[in-house]
């Protein structure tokens, strides 16, 4: 009996350029409407006037050879005219515009009636950020910068840049504490033949048992691998859906820890990640749900203890959020073991079958357990321009240290639209 059996184990065990800024009349143009490429979502930025919205308008302008009479900025090269956080002094080429400071992204402007803009002042335009820079990276590499590298943040910064990008990264526990490298952790190039890459080359997976598939070092030949040990979850967790039964412990838990600087002209970020679980379907609803959690600091509004990763039900990362989409259709077990709060069985139940379990090790046969997954989801939060903040990615065992469960988590994105950006989870609309 697996919990029996797990009471034992727990007993054992961005270049400046100054320029002044004067902007009157008929000063026409804005730039940064948007395109596809690295890591921002191909967007324009901050709405700095009455314009359209999009990257690079202009104080006072409505378009290009827009007449009529607008404000004038000022040419003090010692004051930020325009908020962002710098003045010309300090780099900003055109502290007229809130979305265009050496700090800011560069984003790619792909409408004709728009003036593009030089958004992060380096002395080109539309030169966006490189899609990716994981081509080079090993499966068992331990630098965790390279498992930022595997999310797409290519971008490393130091405390005094004025450029946005990673300020630093780490290996972790699910309480932030430092941690090396294991088989836990793994930059993988698919996860299965069925289960791509979303952005790049690699992927970061995160485990509870082993971030590996079969054939690969160290590979989890089980249902449940022993790794770190006993953990202490961040204060609020473990969570649990509403209504289910809520475990307290949590062990083999690890994470990345990422300290982030925005970018002046972002609004918000996005990943993506897939959820894999030994725990699906028999023990739905029960007080050994594993969880992933992404937690930021400071917590953006709209987020559940600082984790911004859950269903529109309010269900953290486990066996109980929606979408758990992938497993066998023809299972009987679904929450076999849930004593009270049980969902009734999903209609329809294991839409997508079994495919994108083959070859991951959470195919039965490979193991002699049932699994589950969920489809490829995108959260996205809300962050505040320039701002640092950090957001730790983590997963463990709840209640016991085996049925274990995996994350993959790819395609890190900064958002630059210059709308609202709030806290949820959908699917990925075309997953790869």
């Amino acid at each position: 009996m697996k919990r029996n059996h797990l009471v034992l184990l727990g007993l054992a065990g961005a270049l400046a350029l100054t320029a002044g800024c004067t902007i009157k009349g008929n000063a026409g143009g804005s730039g940064g409407a948007g395109g596809a490429g690295g890591e921002n979502n191909g967007q324009g930025g901050k709405t700095a006037s009455s314009g359209d919205g999009v990257g690079g308008t202009f104080v006072g302008s409505a378009g290009p050879g827009a007449g009529g009479s607008g404000p004038t900025c000022a040419t003090d090269s010692d004051k930020d005219d325009d908020g962002d956080g710098l003045s010309e002094a300090q780099g900003d080429c055109n502290d007229c515009d809130a979305n265009v400071s050496p700090g800011g992204i560069e984003v790619v402007n792909s409408d004709p009636m728009k003036q593009a803009a030089d958004e992060d002042c380096d002395g080109v335009v539309d030169n966006v950020a490189p899609a990716s820079c994981d081509g080079n990276l090993q499966l068992t590499d331990p630098d965790p910068q390279n498992g930022a590298r595997a999310l797409d943040l290519c971008q490393f910064v130091g405390a005094d840049d004025k450029k946005w990008g990673v300020l630093d990264a780490k290996y972790v526990r699910a309480n932030g504490t430092a941690v090396g490298a294991s088989r836990q952790i793994g930059l993988l190039d698919g996860f299965g033949p069925n289960v791509n890459v979303q952005l790049g080359s690699r992927m970061l997976a995160l485990s509870s048992g082993g971030a590996r598939t079969p054939g690969q070092p160290e590979v989890c030949t089980s249902h449940g691998c022993t790794g770190y040990g006993a953990g202490t979850a961040p204060p609020g967790f473990p969570q649990n859906a509403p209504g289910c039964a809520q475990g307290t412990q949590i062990r083999d838990d690890v994470g990345l820890e990422l300290k982030l600087r925005a970018p002046t002209n972002a609004t918000g970020f996005e990943y993506q990640f897939k959820f894999y679980s030994f725990e699906f379907a028999e023990y739905v609803c029960t007080q050994f749900n594993d969880q992933y959690i992404a937690l930021v600091n400071p917590p953006p509004p709209g987020s559940k203890e600082g984790n911004i990763s859950f269903d529109n039900a309010g269900n953290p990362v486990s066996v109980n959020i929606a979408f758990f989409d992938i497993c066998d259709p023809a299972a009987t077990d679904f929450a076999k073991n849930c004593t009270s709060g049980c969902p009734p069985k999903p209609v329809p139940f294991c839409p997508l079958g079994q495919n994108e379990l083959l070859g991951t090790n959470f195919e039965k046969g490979f193991t002699s357990e049932d699994a589950g997954g969920t489809v490829w989801l995108k959260t996205q939060s809300p962050v505040v321009g320039g701002q640092e903040f950090t957001i730790r990615f983590a997963i463990w065992d709840t209640g016991d240290s085996s049925y274990d469960s995996t994350v993959l988590v790819d395609g890190f994105k900064w958002i630059a639209n210059g709308g609202t950006v709030v806290v949820g989870t959908d699917p990925v609309d075309t997953p790869k």
